[in-house]
């Protein structure tokens, strides 16, 4: 459904994205997740033909960006971080505003507006001011409009910034709705909003992809990957090199005197291995546990690890 290539945005010196490459699948719901300034919003406008790449290619369905920009863009709906609203209109009068120059035929638009308030759950509130709407039912309208022409794609920027918990659950529910049936861009900075949705996540820091893999994939490495929380008398680089020496550890940090965390390969248990090689060494054994992974640690080693 949509294949991105060699994707760089570059103002000046500054390099916002930088060789980004990734496609999704029809009916897969994504999540671009990442820290504020790594490069989301960027790559979403590139998407979206909102701006065009310094290098690089978006594909669109049957549709190149570059070559064919109109034909791309008429199978998007897009959702900016600030949805494009009028808040002088009511919400009916806005959507109809939105399918007539989206290009809906003239005898379809009514269906496809009361299809849109429907689904995002609008309907009760379809002849207030957009003004005196909440921040909820104003993301709901922001959603809708992005499904006024009945898009393939729907491309959603950090669509539940500024919400309350409970508006968040309605919104997360509502986009989840749409696996299958569309194909789904979230780009977020909240970790919890794409563990939530998404089937897919491609984590972005700097500019660049730092990791991409399916939800079931990292979940699945999570429950096997652990870290050894370690706390000895002894510290430096020779027990650390020691450490790493053993079979099945593959990563081991210091983050102070004496207390080390010792990242596992999947599935092995090096707990007895690296007790012996503590007593055996003379290092003075305090403490040994597990730590389970989280999705968090996940999130936080790809960004620590690029920065590095």
């Amino acid at each position: 459904m949509i294949k991105v290539e060699n994707l760089t945005k570059r103002y000046g010196e500054l390099v916002a994205v930088n060789g980004v490459s990734f496609h999704v699948e029809r009916g897969e719901i994504l999540g671009f997740l990442g820290p504020n300034g790594a490069g989301k919003t960027t790559t979403m406008r590139i998407i979206t033909g909102y701006i065009s790449p310094t290098e690089g290619s978006v594909r669109i369905g049957e549709f190149d960006m570059a070559d064919d920009p109109l034909s791309a863009k008429a199978i998007i709906g897009y959702l900016p971080e600030n949805p494009p609203l009028y808040n002088e209109m009511t919400v009916e009068d806005y959507l109809d505003f939105v399918a007539e120059i989206k290009g809906v035929q003239k005898e379809l638009k009514k269906d496809r507006v009361a299809y849109a308030m429907e689904r995002c759950g609008i309907e009760d509130v379809s002849g207030r001011l957009i003004g005196n709407l909440s921040k909820g039912y104003r993301q709901r309208t922001g959603i809708a409009q992005a499904l006024a022409h009945d898009p393939e794609l729907l491309v959603l920027d950090e669509p539940t910034i500024g919400l309350d918990p409970l508006q968040i659950i309605e919104i997360r529910e509502l986009i989840k709705s749409f696996a299958g049936e569309r194909t789904v861009i979230l780009s977020t900075h909240i970790l919890q909003e794409v563990t939530m949705t998404c089937t897919r996540v491609i984590i972005i820091n700097e500019g660049e992809i730092v990791l991409e893999e399916s939800m079931s994939k990292l979940s699945q490495d999570t429950a096997h990957t652990a870290v050894v929380a370690l706390k000895l008398r002894s510290s430096g680089a020779a027990v650390s090199e020691k450490l790493r020496s053993i079979n099945g550890v593959d990563s081991v940090a210091e983050p102070q005197p004496g207390v080390f965390e010792v990242g596992v390969e999947n599935g092995v248990d090096v707990a007895e291995q690296i007790s012996k090689t503590a007593v055996e060494s003379g290092w003075g054994l305090l403490e040994m546990r597990p730590v389970k992974m989280t999705l968090e640690d996940v999130f936080i080693k790809a960004i620590s690890t690029e920065e590095e």
